[in-house]
Formats: structure tokens, C-alpha cells, sequence
């Protein structure tokens, strides 16, 4: 997509110029120290080359001849920019043009060519993610402090940002009536009893909690920069990136008369949680079944294109549900027991809230706490809170003596942040004794991990049907304890 080699490009910078200066002056010297001037469309005229971005370079002549048919001006304005650009997302499409006026400091209210060319080049340069994060909280800042964003509008941004994910949404519903639940427990998160805070601030707790959420609308508008000139050079309008979030393999029924408390994961925590758990929640190693000679076949270009810039969907599986498969600890272990997989535990109780505890491997049975580096508890209801991140969290024991019984999760064992009875009904949460409403275990594994579990489920009862029906020999039925129980019964006598 270009190259590194520069052009000279005196001709289109004098367009959007009156004067440009001597290289020789004095002047022009001292005013390179201090920054190059601009003209009033935004454009650095001093800056003579520009690198060779061929899909900017196009678009912006697209756009440049769209916005002289529509609205007869020499340049780009932010109508034309939405309109052909970003159709879906009105909203976002503004605050990005905005974001490009404001850093151009453009004295009209549209940019040059060439000035939309620099702003362009320069937002699909940045790496850095804490730089990234802080430009998207700058398109939402606060309109009368530009360095403070309020809790509306990062409401506004998160509510964007969960469209963008549901808009390439594979499920059958791409509507959560939990939306706003979701997106209101992340801002008492942050916010507390603030209404605004600084952009540092919320960029800090962004950076270290859901950085995935905005990285993937980033994604998302750096694949549309880079290639909706092509839907428009053949006069359609610009649809983005295929991009996704975990699909629910059994997802819950999205109905308004369902109580909150009953349902299952709503599909905005699950996109909340995949933004903020590990990858290897929503990017599962999947297991690969090659040709007889050990070589897989090669992937297609395009699934190489859509590994590259979207995030791999991975089947959220739902393992357990206390509603529908009953209280218990014998349940959760029948259902739960066998998935080789990473897993995610959603605990809920009566006083509406809500946990989740992340394993990144296999549960087991024993007294020792086990767990990799990733996992994780969390808090989702009221607040969205990593409580903690650390290996070696996660305790189930059922049968062990001497040990405390039950599902425990916390890096003290004395007193740890979840701690679920051996008879699965009660749960404390940091300390505070709760009633336990419901558990539900979803595996976040491939398909291959399912399949494994529902064989072995299989082998187990048809083993236990074989051992049912065992075949005695006479010299076995002789020292059967059966025999002595019928003989005590009255039954001294039996054939064969």
C-alpha cells in the first residue's frame, strides 16, 4: 500500500497557499524552529514531500470531487467525509473529521487536500496504544475543556464502540436490552462519584483494564481509511472490516420481559469481557486437524487479511446453568469436569451482583490452588472491577479432608475474594455472605474441547451400563455377598 519514497508536491501545496516563503531567508528559518506555518485550510506548507500512501492519496481526490459536486467547495468538509466514509456511524465520522480540524488548525471550517492527507497519514501512524486511547478520548472530550471527558460522553464512546463490535455480529440478534447495564457498570468504575475527569485518567484505567474495545475500533477505521476507496472508485459506499466478538454458541433469548436476574450472560458482557480478559479467551489455540503427512493446508489470503485485523470469534459454550441443570456440587462437577479448555464462571446472587472468575486451563479436583497467568477475577455487577490477576488463584475441592471444601478463588487462602460452600448455595464475596442465585460456567475453548468432554461423557455411562451388567461365574456367586443377603432373606435355595 506505497511505498517510502517522496514526491515533490509544490504544485498541490500551492493550492492551498498564498505565500510560501523563501528558503533562504532568515525568516523562514526561525519560523522552521518553531513549527511550520500552516495555510487557513490546515496544511503545512512548509512541509514539501509527502510520504506516498496511495489509498489516502485517492480518497482524499474522491472525496475532494465529491465535496466540490455537492456543496461547491475546494476541499473536504465533514458532511461529505461522513456520507461516503462512514455511513454507519454518523457520530464517529464527525468527531474523526473533528479530531483532523482541530490538530490541523484550520481557519475554515473545511480542509485542504492536502491538510486531510497529513491528518489522515499521521492518525494511521500511531503504534503506541496509550496514544491511541487518547486520541479516540479526545473525539469525545468535553466540548467547553478539551482535556476533560464527562461521563455522558464516554458513555456515548463505549455505546459506539459496543455498535461497532454488534454490527458484524454473526449471532441472529445484535440488540442486548443489557446494553446499558453493561456500559453503566464500567463508568462507576471509573467515574465513582465524579461527572467528569481527566483524559489521562480515564486513558490510564482504559490501558490496563479494556484496552481491546477501542483497539478494535480502531481496526476498524484504519481498514476503512485505507481501502473504501475502492468501494467509492466503483461508486458504493463504504462498509468497513468483518470484525467480531465471542460468539454464544447457546445464547440467551433477548426478550425485555426477562428479568435480568434470570438470564444468561447477556451479549454485551460478553463482548465486555472478551475486550478485557486475555486473548486466549476469545483467540483459542484451536487444534488443527492436517493432512496424513502432518502438513496443513495453507490458509486463503483473505483468511490471512481477517486474522490479521479482526479478532478471531471463538464459541462461547455454555457448560453449566444452575436454572436448568440444578444446585450442586456433584452437578457442577458432571458438567464441568473434562472440558479441556479455558472457562469462565459467572456468579450471581440476590443482591444483584454479579462475578466472574476466569481459568485459563482445565478444572480439576484437589486442595491445591492451581491456575496459569491468566487467570482472573472479576467483578461485573454494580461495578467492573479486576479484582485480581495473578497464577495459582483457583481452588476446587469436593472430597479432600482436612482442606476447606467448595470453589475457592483468591490469592489468600485465608481469605479469599470468592468462596463457594461445598454444597454449592452459599457464597461469600470479600468476605461478605451472600445467597447464591445462580452459576453458570461457559467454555471458551474451540469445538474440539467440547467434543472431547461429550465422548468422554460417553465412555463414562457406557462403562458404567457394562460394569451394571457384570456375569458371575458359580465359583464367584459362592463368596457373593448377595448370596448371604438373599440367604438371610429367606431364599436359601436359587438356580443357576
Amino acid at each position: 500500500m506505497g511505498n517510502n519514497n517522496s514526491r515533490s508536491t509544490t504544485s498541490d501545496v500551492s493550492n492551498d497557499t498564498n505565500d510560501h516563503p523563501s528558503n533562504n531567508s532568515s525568516d523562514y528559518l526561525s519560523v522552521q524552529q518553531k513549527g511550520f506555518p500552516r495555510s487557513p485550510s490546515g496544511a503545512e506548507i512548509g512541509e514539501k514531500s509527502l510520504t506516498q500512501f496511495v489509498p489516502i492519496e485517492k480518497l482524499s481526490q474522491i472525496l475532494k470531487e465529491k465535496t466540490r459536486e455537492i456543496y461547491g467547495i475546494n476541499g473536504i468538509n465533514s458532511d461529505t467525509f461522513v456520507i461516503y466514509v462512514f455511513p454507519r456511524y454518523a457520530d464517529l465520522g464527525h468527531r474523526l473529521f473533528k479530531l483532523f480540524h482541530d490538530n490541523s488548525r484550520a481557519q475554515t471550517e473545511h480542509l485542504g487536500e492536502i491538510a486531510f492527507r497529513q491528518q489522515c497519514e499521521r492518525f494511521l501512524g500511531v503504534i503506541d496504544d496509550s496514544k491511541i486511547i487518547e486520541n479516540y478520548l479526545k473525539m469525545y472530550a468535553d466540548a467547553d475543556r478539551s482535556d476533560m471527558v464527562t461521563k455522558d460522553d464516554l458513555s456515548q464512546f463505549l455505546l459506539t464502540c459496543f455498535k461497532v463490535a454488534m454490527s458484524h455480529y454473526t449471532g441472529a440478534s445484535k440488540i442486548c436490552p443489557f446494553a446499558d447495564r453493561t456500559i453503566d457498570s464500567v463508568l462507576k468504575a471509573i467515574f465513582f462519584s465524579q461527572d467528569t475527569l481527566s483524559i489521562g485518567f480515564i486513558a490510564r484505567y482504559m490501558e490496563q483494564n479494556c484496552t481491546r474495545l477501542i483497539l478494535l475500533v480502531h481496526k476498524y477505521v484504519i481498514h476503512t481509511l485505507s481501502t473504501c476507496y475502492r468501494g467509492l472508485e466503483q461508486s458504493e459506499t463504504s462498509y468497513g472490516v468483518e470484525l467480531s466478538t465471542p460468539v454464544l454458541e447457546k445464547g440467551p433469548a433477548f426478550d425485555n420481559n426477562v428479568p435480568a436476574e434470570n438470564s444468561l450472560m447477556p451479549l454485551s458482557q460478553a463482548w465486555l469481557l472478551a475486550g478485557t480478559l486475555p486473548p486466549i479467551y476469545s483467540k483459542p489455540q484451536a487444534v488443527t486437524t492436517g493432512s496424513p503427512t502432518g502438513n496443513n493446508p495453507p490458509k486463503c489470503a483473505m483468511q490471512t487479511f481477517k486474522d490479521k485485523f479482526s479478532l478471531i470469534p471463538s464459541h462461547w459454550t455454555l457448560l453449566y446453568d444452575s436454572n436448568q441443570h440444578g444446585v450442586g456440587a456433584n452437578r457442577f462437577l458432571h458438567h464441568v469436569l473434562g472440558y479441556r479448555g479455558p472457562t469462565l464462571i459467572l456468579i450471581h446472587t440476590q443482591d444483584d451482583q454479579a462475578y466472574c472468575i476466569a481459568s485459563p486451563s482445565e478444572w480439576k479436583e484437589t486442595h491445591l490452588y492451581t491456575g496459569g497467568e491468566d487467570s482472573c477475577i472479576i467483578q461485573l455487577l454494580p461495578k467492573f472491577v479486576i479484582i485480581e490477576k495473578k497464577p495459582n488463584i483457583l481452588c476446587l475441592n469436593t472430597s479432600m479432608r482436612g482442606y476447606p471444601k467448595g470453589l475457592r478463588a483468591g490469592s489468600d487462602p485465608r481469605k479469599p475474594v470468592i468462596a463457594i460452600d461445598e454444597h454449592f448455595e452459599k457464597v461469600d464475596c470479600k468476605g461478605i455472605p451472600a445467597i447464591l442465585s445462580s452459576i453458570e460456567v461457559w467454555g471458551c475453548g474451540d469445538k474440539v474441547s467440547r467434543e472431547v468432554q461429550l465422548d468422554i461423557k460417553k465412555w463414562q455411562i457406557k462403562e458404567a451400563e457394562r460394569q451394571r451388567t457384570v456375569k458371575l461365574t458359580a465359583a464367584d456367586w459362592m463368596e457373593n455377598p448377595d448370596r448371604y443377603l438373599l440367604e438371610l432373606g429367606g431364599r436359601p435355595n436359587y438356580n443357576n
